[in-house]
């Protein structure tokens, strides 16, 4: 009688969770048919309008599953973003996308924080990419960030790298003095505390500043934009040491070098490597080229290093 009447219970108690879950998922794809339907027609000759609901106002409408809605609007946001890339073959970085009119990135990036405050991949993704479109909110969607998750020290470095590229360094070390003071923080947060201060605009600067987002990364794709970064912070390096030894070619010799061959030997005593012809390789293996005559560096039009 005890073992009909616990199953009785498990199987009523079993049948009124899958209820809830049957409603729940089917309240949010409702709501997502319902988001959908309410977006303007696509016309790019038209001035895009906003075409979702705030996370506050989704918020009280989404029955209480907001983790499930704030995934379907960081989503959107990946898709969004993906739709304006119109050749995906080409190395588009992340933080240099100012050129695609994202008017709606920001809402969908509020949206999804609004609804899960503590979903890191968006604030990631506001800091890398909105700088480009609307700085001003990549800083306050970071900021509501850190307010909602105060032990977040990633969010901090998110906004110390916002700061940095606007080439504000003293906010910049002032944000990464602010994340240092955090319990379980890494000690390089505090040394670039130190380092924003004292320099900046420096390469070395730049090449921790991507190291640390490399390393940290979520998304597959800020840490991608990372990785190309690193490249051509060190691609930067190696042309500033090109360049000296082509200049120093031509006040020893008069002219510009004719060939590679020229400058071979104080290239490879430079630390740079060179490929089985004497031609310095870039970050990505791929060969430079002269230029102007043999008197400048460029990168060939191959190469994985971003150009800009």
């Amino acid at each position: 009688m005890s073992d009909h009447r616990t199953k009785h219970n498990w199987t009523k108690h079993d049948g009124t969770l899958i209820f809830v879950i049957l409603f729940g998922l089917t309240s949010v794809v409702a709501l997502s048919h319902w988001i959908d339907s309410h977006r303007p027609a696509s016309d790019p000759n038209v001035e895009e309008e906003k075409a979702y609901l705030g996370g506050n106002t989704v918020k009280r409408i989404s029955l209480g599953f907001n983790g499930l809605v704030a995934d379907w609007y960081w989503m959107r946001s990946l898709q969004y973003v993906g739709r304006k890339i119109i050749n995906p073959h080409e190395h588009i970085r992340l933080d240099n996308l100012g050129q695609l009119n994202l008017k709606l990135l920001a809402p969908l990036l509020d949206a999804a924080t609004t609804l899960d405050p503590e979903f890191m991949e968006p604030y990631e993704y506001a800091a890398v990419v909105l700088p480009d479109v609307d700085v001003q909110e990549a800083i306050r969607i970071t900021r509501k960030g850190i307010a909602a998750n105060p032990s977040a020290w990633r969010l901090y470095q998110h906004l110390g790298y916002i700061y940095w590229q606007q080439q504000d360094f003293e906010a910049a070390s002032k944000t990464y003095g602010e994340g240092a003071k955090l319990p379980g923080v890494p000690l390089w947060m505090l040394g670039l505390h130190a380092r924003m201060a004292a320099e900046g605009g420096s390469l070395a600067t730049a090449r921790e500043v991507y190291q640390r987002m490399y390393e940290g990364a979520g998304d597959p794709s800020v840490k991608e934009m990372a990785r190309l970064r690193l490249l051509q912070v060190e691609s930067f390096a190696e042309r500033t040491i090109i360049r000296r030894t082509l200049a120093d070619y031509a006040t020893r010799t008069k002219r510009c070098a004719s060939s590679w061959k020229d400058v071979s030997a104080s290239l490879r005593a430079a630390g740079l490597r060179l490929d089985g012809s004497g031609i310095p390789l870039d970050p990505s293996d791929t060969p430079y080229q002269l230029v102007q005559g043999g008197c400048d560096v460029d990168l060939d039009f191959r190469s994985q290093v971003p150009y800009r």
